[in-house]
């Protein structure tokens, strides 16, 4: 063997072996694209979901309507966490897998005012009515899965007309910090959206006979970069483990749940 030859195979060995001792590279996020509605959820529970699948998470919050468009223009992700018809509609156009399809929880609509601020009463619609009157402004979001709760609530109210000079709109996720800022008197938002936010306080939901509900889903991309861990994802944040978390923020168990 030359001495060129035997040199070339030392420096082979060496690299192999230097090789050998390198840590492997730390693994890919997943993606996950979610609604606003579960963010206090979702991140409450992200430490626990990272050490079960063995992956970090890469979470972007936003308007589950928004974030439909975009996985409707070819956005990449693993896991979506938006409204059950959304991710049913995803699904019937292939852009989430139907069999990963996971119920999570739902929440209402309630109304926060500033921490500190007098606790009005919103415990009838009359009441509610009152203190809707004679607040100064009301934030609420623009696009949110709670407007068409609210549009509806103001107008069973005979009030759509009065509030409008009152109402900030605002965009995902900014309501609640609005008030808390004192831009606006009150919030009307998920309740799961104000339970979180120092601040603010929540005077309650809506009155029964005014509420409705958003629920929330899940689902895995077709495209997963990792199926397995996209799909214990969705099982933990639809299964028992979760609930403790969801009672904390606003929010409920709903059928179908793990």
């Amino acid at each position: 063997m030359t001495k060129p030859t035997s040199l070339l195979l030392l420096l082979l060995g060496l690299a192999t072996a230097c090789a050998r001792n390198e840590p492997p590279p730390p693994p890919e996020p997943l993606r996950v694209l979610s609604s606003n509605g579960v963010r206090a959820v979702v991140e409450a529970l992200q430490p626990e979901i990272e050490r079960t699948i063995g992956r970090p998470l890469a979470i972007e919050f936003s308007t589950a309507t928004g974030l439909k468009e975009r996985i409707e223009k070819g956005a990449a992700f693993d896991v979506a966490i938006l409204t059950p018809a959304m991710i049913h509609d995803l699904a019937s156009h292939q852009l989430i897998v139907a069999e990963s399809e996971a119920n999570i929880a739902r929440t209402g609509v309630g109304i926060g005012a500033r921490e500190g601020a007098p606790r009005a009463d919103v415990t009838t619609a009359e009441a509610l009515k009152t203190v809707l009157l004679n607040a100064k402004s009301v934030a609420f979001t623009e696009a949110g899965q709670s407007r068409s709760i609210i549009d509806t609530t103001y107008t069973r109210l005979g009030i759509a007309e009065a509030m409008k000079a009152k109402t900030i709109l605002k965009g995902p996720g900014e309501s609640p910090e609005a008030v808390a800022r004192g831009e606006a008197e009150l919030v009307l938002t998920l309740v799961s959206e104000i339970v979180p936010v120092q601040g603010i306080q929540l005077l309650g939901p809506l009155p029964t006979e005014l509420q409705g509900y958003v629920s929330f889903a899940g689902g895995r991309s077709p495209t997963a970069r990792d199926a397995a861990a996209a799909d214990a994802v969705l099982r933990y944040l639809a299964g028992p483990a979760a609930e403790p978390a969801l009672k904390a923020n606003g929010m409920e168990a709903v059928e179908g749940r793990d």
